[in-house]
């Protein structure tokens, strides 16, 4: 039996995850994005990474970009891998710490160069200055249902890493399908395994659209509870391991969808899609979500 939540949150990943995969914008241009997307009702919003700009140049200006905000209302994150990010997150008021490892060995390694354990050991330092600050920390758990490298991901690990991260001090885990490879059955089977051992307040979902089914995915989650959608505003960003696939989900898409639904997000969508149009025309593409076209011909 279906038990939607009477009201989801959307956080808003576009100007962090969808921008690190996109080619570079200017400053200003994530600047009046983030302040666009605030206007349009969105209180969770990533703006910017704290990482290598020789591994990440799109977010070497997250700095410059936050500090341009004046926003008291709106939860801006930033991704901070280590304590060096996340003191400098925290130098320009980032309030939540985004953290994150992977439910794959392989993709593990790859993507950080180390084992999911030691992922996790590397994040004690950024814990304890958050907790020292006053500042919440989201953990992200790569390739949930699957994995570029590695093929099948066993449920079990997922929900290992899950509660490994919540252990260590974690307020919320997003699960991530990093490579868009998911079904509503994978989705129904993992979250039927994790809301036995976790509650459904822990969890989020991250879904990439690579093949066509993330809204699928987020109306099985929804379905089993879940009431914490990431999504990206025009469908930003690409799948590094899908050459020419389609990234996060769009924004706007969900929020169509959970109007359907009936459900309550606080979100203005001809507002939502106006933030997408605007960035994506400093990309020089069309937004991927097929509700904000469809807005955009009537």
């Amino acid at each position: 039996m279906s038990t939607f939540a009477n009201k989801v949150r959307i956080v808003e990943v576009g100007a962090r995850d969808g921008l690190q995969n996109e080619k570079t914008v200017s400053t200003e241009d994530k600047v009046t994005l983030i302040n666009a997307l605030a206007a349009a009702g969105l209180k969770d919003i990533e703006a910017g990474a704290f990482v290598s700009p020789k591994w990440v140049p799109q977010m070497a200006d997250s700095s410059e970009v936050i500090s341009a905000l004046d926003l008291p209302e709106i939860n801006l994150s930033a991704l901070t891998p280590n304590l060096k990010g996340a003191q400098a997150a925290h130098a320009v008021g980032i309030k939540e710490f985004a953290i994150f490892t992977a439910a794959s060995e392989a993709f593990c390694q790859k993507n950080i160069n180390c084992s999911i354990a030691q992922s996790i050991d590397r994040f004690s330092e950024v814990i304890t200055f958050a907790k020292a600050n006053n500042i919440r920390v989201r953990g992200y758990v790569s390739c949930v249902l699957g994995c570029p490298y590695e093929g099948d991901v066993d449920p079990q690990v997922v929900l290992n890493v899950a509660q490994k991260l919540l252990a260590l001090g974690c307020y919320e885990v997003s699960l991530g399908d990093t490579i868009g490879v998911g079904t509503a059955g994978k989705v129904t089977e993992l979250l039927t395994l994790l809301l036995k051992h976790i509650d459904k307040s822990k969890l989020a979902v991250h879904f990439h659209d690579t093949y066509g089914q993330a809204l699928t995915n987020i109306y099985a989650a929804l379905s089993l509870g879940i009431s914490t959608v990431d999504a990206a505003v025009a469908g930003l960003g690409g799948c590094p391991y899908a050459k020419g696939a389609s990234g996060n989900v769009a924004t706007e898409d969900v929020v169509y969808l959970l109007q359907g639904l009936g459900i309550e997000h606080g979100i203005d969508l001809k507002r939502l899609a106006q933030a997408g149009w605007q960035i994506t025309n400093a990309l020089n593409k069309q937004p991927v979500s097929k509700v904000s076209v469809a807005l955009h011909t009537q």
